[in-house]
Parts: C-alpha cells; structure tokens; sequence
C-alpha cells in the first residue's frame, strides 16, 4: 500500500539551475525495508519507485505555452493568429512566429523549467536508490531522452547528475550534452526490456532516441553520423516489436494504447493525468457544439494554408486537418454571429486554409485546425489520447534519410514507401533531399518534428507567410532570462 510520509525541498543542483525549490511528493511502500528496495529488481517494485519520473515527463509537454507550442508555433507548421484582444498575449506567438522572440519569453522559460523538474525528480530517484540497477538503468536513459529536448531546444545547457555537488551550474557544451546522451543510453540499454512496454523507456526506445539522436549529429557537434543513425533505426525496424498500423489515425485515436507503432506515449487521462489539452488550443469558441465539449476552446493554434496545400488530396494525411463547412453534434450547421464583417464566410462556420492575416485582426474563422488527434464527444479541457513521443514511422523515415545521405538510394526507397503507400500514396520512384523533407511534414504533423528537421534541412531561416528571413542563430531558443536572472552562472547563448 502507497502512504504518503512528506513533502521535501529538494536541496539539489536542480535549485540552482532553475532558480526555485521544487516540492515533490514523496512514497513509500509498507512493509518493505530500504535493504528490500536497495536490492530489489522486482519489476512491479520498480514502477512504484519510477512513478514520480514519468509523471514529470507527462507533465505539460502537450498543453499550450510548452515544449510543444515553441516548436510548432516557430516552424511553418502552425500559427496563433491574433484576432483582435484574443490572443495578443504580450505579442508571445506573433515573435514567436516571425522568429523575433526575447528571452524573457515565458514559453522558454516554462519549457526550460518542465526539463529540469523532471531532471531533478530523476536525480532525487537515483540518490535514494543507488543500487537497484533495473530501475537506475531506465531512469538513467528517461534523463536522456529530457536532454535530447534540452540539446535540441537551447543547446549549451548545464549537464545536472545525481552526483553534481551543489552550486550554480554552468553551460556545457552542446558536444559535451551530445556525448552525455550518447553514453547515458549505450551504458544503459542492454538492462531495458526489449518488449512492448509503451508508456515506459525500453530497448527500443532507446536505440530510437540513438537515432535522433545521430540524425541531427552535424547540427549538434558539426560531425555527421548517418550510418550510426541507419543502424540505431534498424534495431527498431528490424526487431518485430512494431509494426505500422494499417489506419494511420489509430496511432492518435482517443483509445490509441493498443497502437502497434507507437513505442513511447505519454499517457494522459482527463481525470487523472490531464495536460494534453489540444480541443481547447485549436477549436473555434463554437466548436464546442460539434464535440459537446466541457469547456469551450479557445480559438487559438491554426495551420498555414502553405503547409496545408502542400498535402495532395489523395494523401489520407490530409484529414489531420479540420477543414470547410461546421456543424453541430445534431447535425445543424454552426453559425458565429460576432464574424467580423469583412470575413468572405460570413456567419456560418467555416474553418479555412486561407488566414486573412497574423494581427492584429485575423477572421474568427481563418486557418485549418488541427485535427490529427480524435476529438471524443464529450470530452473535457484534457484528452485522454496517449502522445506519441516515439513512433515507427517516423524511425523508418529516418531510416529513409539516413540511408540516402549514405548515397544508398535503394534503401531509402524502400524505406519511405513503406510509409507513403500506407497514407495511401503512390511509391516513391526517385528521391531528393526535399522529397524526403517534404514526406516528414506530411507524417510528422503536429508532432514536435518540424522545427528540428526545418534546421537539420536548412529551412529553419528561410522566410515563409508573415515570416521574414531570421538570423542563422535562431536555430536555437534563448537561455531563458529568468534562469540567467536566478543563476549568474548561466551564459546566454550567442546572438540573444
């Protein structure tokens, strides 16, 4: 039986990184001595003692202001159009858009906060229990895949180990975060499960982190490593654990757990760990008729008509998108009475891919939404869609370009129509580095993706609608000021 015993300040490197004590709950187990759990590798023992971790990982990745909404709101996937009071927001998501942000953004700040909670509630893990070798294995390997967001995210970041002694840690070096990773998973991998766990890190998980990991490799440290990327995928291709699914919205239905893609989600659940609230960020106020919504929606996250015409009809991708005319869960078209009068829709509503502008007066209307995740009837502010962190169509198309990289074009074909013809796409029969690009953004969607393979395509600078060119150093987030404020030891990276 769990009995809650305190609530500790965590006096640990992670204080000084984030500028704040983080209270975490802390459990124990009845009846179970330390020697017990010291020298237990009892697997239901274990996910008691990893529980905390996770929670934190769940966390807020997939609800507004997150890690989520600063990648996608700054590549040319997605938009938050100002329509007047709504949505101004201090101007956050319009800097955010046309790459202007600041450091004082509280979106980098409250994503730089959400890594190093769970960094710390890690650490504090490995402290307590030093010697049950399972359980620091995976926690171990959860603290890379935190890492994989912080070096892609703001680069030159402070490397916090349970060991770290106290004081103002300083940036490592984005090389020094790489090897970290690197070597925090091959140390560990062979003592994960190598069977379908899901919602935790396995052997699978890891080798696909490998492969993100050395995907990006020249952009991290200036050293390519397709080949080590091409390998790590086909430990996930090749193991018979995943396979894709033959409906491609499966992997993001309401009840998407018995995905046979997905290798790692974030579980959430509407009443018990909420946090994914992808209704409320993109549906119009009036959509909440269409799903008999708890609450209303906010009438926020658009994609970009660009972006949304570049899906081919034909492509089953495209009904990620919610697009055309609205209704009402009767059957009875919707109507917006306060559509600015300008708007070519008028009153009835109609989501589309034209947005008349980006501030300060975008129609109600403008923008396609986001659809790729079902919307249950009745659902609260929260789904309870598992996020898939970690799925194989996106490790066999990084499979797909590690290989053509290599100048192994057969391979990458075969690699990629494995998963165009599954969208219901004609097969491949030539390939470009563009071809390749332009395939991720039609699986990847809405996943996170986009910002880190516009940079790894040399896209991310470019301009697009409402967007001019940027500066090169943009490619990565600011140190978040509020952290340089509280820890002096932190150096802002260049150009910020």
């Amino acid at each position: 039986m769990l009995k809650s015993i305190s609530k500790i300040c965590l006096m640990l490197p992670l204080v000084y990184a984030l500028g704040a004590c983080q209270e975490l709950e802390q459990e124990v187990l009845d009846g179970v001595t330390a020697d017990d759990i010291a020298n237990s590798n009892n697997p239901n023992l274990i996910n008691v003692l990893k529980a905390s971790a996770y929670s934190r990982i769940v966390g807020s990745w997939g609800g507004h202001n997150s890690i989520w909404s600063i990648y996608e709101i700054s590549s040319d996937e997605m938009a938050i159009p100002q329509k007047g009071a709504d949505w101004e927001d201090g101007g956050l998501w319009l800097r955010m858009h046309r790459h202007t942000w600041q450091p004082s953004d509280e979106a980098f700040n409250n994503s730089w906060n959400y890594c190093y909670t769970a960094v710390g509630e890690i650490n504090n893990l490995l402290i307590q229990y030093p010697d049950v070798v399972a359980l620091n294995a995976e926690l171990k390997v959860l603290r890379a895949l935190v890492y994989l967001w912080l070096i892609d995210s703001f680069g030159n970041v402070p490397i916090i180990e349970e060991t770290s002694t106290g004081g103002n840690p300083t940036n490592n070096s984005r090389a020094e975060v790489f090897a970290f990773i690197e070597s925090s998973i091959k140390e560990n991998i062979d003592l994960l499960p190598k069977e379908d766990t899901k919602t935790t890190v396995n052997y699978y998980s890891a080798q696909a982190m490998l492969a993100k990991l050395y995907l990006n490799a020249e952009i991290y440290t200036g050293t390519a490593k397709w080949a080590e990327a091409e390998a790590a995928a086909d430990e996930v291709i090749n193991s018979g654990v995943y396979s894709l699914s033959s409906n491609f919205f499966t992997n993001f239905s309401e009840r998407n757990n018995g995905s046979t893609e997905n290798i790692l989600t974030l579980p959430y659940d509407q009443n018990n760990a909420g946090g994914f609230n992808l209704p409320q960020m993109t549906l119009h106020y009036l959509s909440q008729n269409t799903y008999n919504l708890q609450e209303q929606p906010w009438n926020g996250y658009a994609s970009l008509e660009e972006f949304y015409n570049n899906f081919d009809d034909d492509d089953v991708r495209k009904n990620s998108f919610l697009v055309g005319p609205q209704f009402a869960s009767d059957g009875s078209r919707l109507n917006d009475i306060s559509a600015e009068a300008g708007d070519p829709d008028g009153q009835p509503l109609t989501f589309t891919p034209e947005i008349n502008m980006l501030a300060p007066n975008a129609f109600r209307q403008a923008g396609v939404r986001v659809g790729k995740f079902e919307f249950a009837m009745g659902a609260a502010s929260s789904l309870n869609n598992d996020y898939p962190l970690i799925r194989l169509g996106d490790i066999i198309l990084i499979k797909a370009e590690a290989a053509f990289r290599q100048g192994k074009t057969a391979d990458a074909l075969t690699a990629i129509n494995q998963v165009r013809t599954r969208a219901g796409m004609p097969a491949y029969t030539s390939l470009t580095l563009d071809t390749i690009f332009e395939e991720r953004g039609f699986e990847m969607f809405a996943e996170a993706s986009r910002r880190t393979d516009m940079i790894r395509f040399g896209k991310w600078n470019q301009p697009w609608w409402e967007k001019g060119q940027s500066e090169p150093f943009r490619a990565l987030f600011p140190i978040p000021q509020q952290a340089i404020n509280a820890n002096p030891s932190l150096v802002q990276n260049p150009g910020y």
